[in-house]
């Protein structure tokens, strides 16, 4: 596969430091459906929230797979605040999944099917496709911090203060670390033939494992079992600004010739929910660590 300039383009420097979060998730405290729009917003999040444990281990190995590829020192820099980024991630959310499996979630079933599911992927995929699954993950995160950091309505949808907390910081840090799979992917490929193809077929299998975890989930749900609070709360969810067009052209975009994470990008947004978070006086300080 060939290469393109990025090889020999400097990156454009980022602040991206590991924050040493650690936040207590008390399930007497969680409303058992926790989001505003109910009981299916509820599950989806969930089946989320499973996918990134062991997704984010993926995320992890396939950018580590070329670090020594790296040889710009700022792109390298990049790449070792991602791994730290990262793993941070799939610790807090394994601890959010544990707490929402005592409160009657199926999360230790899913996570282990997605486990499996991204085990086989690691031994099927060469590495560069590896690496472009990732990339393509890696948009879709970003698309999704950026809607939650940019849309009053979405913040407000978490009942439980944990589970905001937990989103709100994951969503930074993804917007913060959002371009570096897709550089190193630039520099060790640049291909964008298999970089569209792997979006189209990462987007087919994501949608495919929250559409399968959530039913999963929903059938381990007593409330799920009543047809007029089921079909309720998926009218509900039809309105969801997370199934909105904007979103979907937003995530279409990568699919360009010469898009770039950085297309998409708010600093000043971004400076304000670092504030607000992790200012003197920011609301997760008391969980740093």
């Amino acid at each position: 596969m060939g290469c393109n300039n990025a090889s020999v383009t400097p990156t454009a420097e980022r602040t991206i430091p590991v924050r040493r979060v650690d936040i207590d998730f008390d399930s007497a405290s969680i409303p058992r459906h926790y989001m505003a729009d109910g009981m299916v917003a509820s599950h989806v999040v969930t089946v989320l929230s499973c996918l990134f444990p062991s997704g984010e281990d993926f995320f992890v190995d396939s950018v580590r797979h070329y670090r020594d590829r790296v040889t710009d020192p700022e792109l390298r820099r990049q790449v070792t605040a991602f791994v730290g980024q990262e793993a941070i991630h799939s610790r807090e959310h394994r601890a959010v999944n544990d707490a929402l499996g005592r409160l009657g979630y199926p999360t230790a079933t899913i996570d282990r099917n997605v486990t499996v599911a991204l085990r086989t992927l690691r031994r099927l995929l060469p590495p560069p496709m590896r690496l472009a699954v990732t990339a393509a993950l890696e948009h879709y995160t970003a698309t999704l911090a950026y809607l939650l950091l940019s849309d009053p309505a979405v913040e407000g949808m978490a009942l439980a203060p944990e589970i905001r907390a937990i989103f709100t910081w994951h969503a930074i840090e993804e917007f913060e670390h959002k371009a570096v799979a897709f550089d190193v992917y630039q520099l060790v490929s640049g291909n964008h033939a298999l970089r569209s193809i792997t979006m189209r077929l990462t987007t087919v299998g994501f949608l495919i494992a929250v559409a399968v975890g959530t039913v999963q989930s929903l059938l381990s749900d007593p409330d799920a079992r009543h047809p007029r609070a089921l079909l309720a709360s998926l009218r509900a969810s039809r309105s969801s600004p997370f199934v909105s067009r904007a979103l979907w052209s937003r995530i279409r975009d990568y699919h360009r010739r010469d898009f770039h994470p950085d297309d998409h990008d708010d600093p000043e947004l971004l400076e304000r929910w670092v504030d607000r978070l992790f200012g003197p006086a920011g609301e997760m300080v008391g969980s740093l660590r």
